[in-house]
């Protein structure tokens, strides 16, 4: 599931191009309207967020979603989309790591090592193809955006599910991107996209979207988010191979030694990752469990256990 995720959403790195002269703001927030729209249908009956998950929702929603997005078409303005997708390659790096220091343990010394490969990846990358200093900034608050949208759903999946979660975050992604876009004068500039654009931001709201936010979702509920998160390496490969087909080129030798040797140490890290034993996966499979009680007692007419282990899932 993760790997076909993957491989849609590199394709999909230098697609986005062809949307950059549509308002950024407004584009995204069509997208996300439009999923959620199709979600809603698709899937009645949703559980609605506890309080707890509301705001892990909204920060998804923030990071994960509108800011990765905003980041990205930023990114794609300043720089090549290789580099781009090297650079939020480095997202399952960033995982691993991330994870233990939020359950204040030390990272593993071989992912700090596989850090260090992945790093000098994308350095032949940035110095064989093109970036400006925005497109560098943009290209790390889209890997940023990367992270945050795996750890912070993955709080939320055991309880709301794969659909819940991309439905409701979709939903709450519209407004704070509609919000920034009146001051900017997006809407003021408001206009029918051409065909081009209407094809593009229907394939971003219904492959890219629902289609990839479900498969990655599902991944990250079986696998764990920790190892899940290493299969984003494949963006990489996935990329350049889209924006070689797609703008009939070659990359730079400098550029396709970076991508193998970003691919190298993701490979590494994503060894390591295979062997450890993922402790953010028993905390979910925890919640996995009080949320089955809750249903049993649910249906035994234990409403007051029921509201009771709900509350600790929310809480976890």
């Amino acid at each position: 599931m993760c790997v076909a995720g993957m491989a849609l959403l590199g394709c999909s790195v230098s697609l986005s191009r062809l949307i950059l002269d549509y308002p950024t703001l407004t584009g995204q927030a069509i997208r996300y309207a439009v999923a959620a729209v199709i979600l809603a249908v698709v899937r009645r009956g949703l559980l609605r967020p506890t309080r707890a998950e509301l705001g892990r929702l909204l920060l998804l929603a923030a990071t994960g979603m509108a800011g990765f997005n905003v980041c990205l078409l930023a990114a794609l303005r300043h720089a090549d989309a290789a580099m781009v997708g090297t650079i939020v390659g480095a997202a399952p790096l960033g995982i691993a790591v991330a994870g233990p220091l939020l359950r204040r343990s030390r990272p593993a010394p071989r992912l700090v090592a596989a850090s260090a490969v992945v790093v000098a990846g994308a350095a032949l990358v940035h110095g064989g193809g093109h970036a400006d200093r925005i497109g560098l900034l943009a290209a790390l608050g889209a890997f940023v955006g990367e992270v945050c949208f795996s750890l912070v759903a993955a709080s939320v999946l055991p309880r709301l599910g794969s659909v819940g979660v991309t439905t409701w975050a979709c939903a709450f992604s519209v407004p704070l991107l509609l919000v920034p876009a009146i001051p900017l004068g997006e809407l003021g500039r408001m206009r029918l996209p051409t065909v081009p654009e209407a094809a593009t931001l229907a394939y971003l709201a219904v492959v890219l979207t629902v289609l990839v936010f479900l498969l990655w979702y599902g991944g990250i509920a079986r696998l764990g988010v920790e190892r899940a998160g290493m299969l984003v390496g494949l963006l990489p490969v996935t990329t350049l191979i889209s924006a070689a087909v797609q703008d009939i080129d070659l990359p730079s030798p400098a550029q396709a030694a970076g991508v193998l040797v970003v691919a190298l140490g993701l490979a590494a890290g994503l060894g390591s990752a295979a062997r450890a034993r993922n402790p953010l996966r028993r905390a979910d499979d925890g919640r996995v469990v009080r949320h089955r009680l809750a249903a049993v007692a649910r249906r035994q007419g234990d409403q007051r256990a029921a509201a009771d282990l709900d509350h600790q899932v929310g809480e976890a």
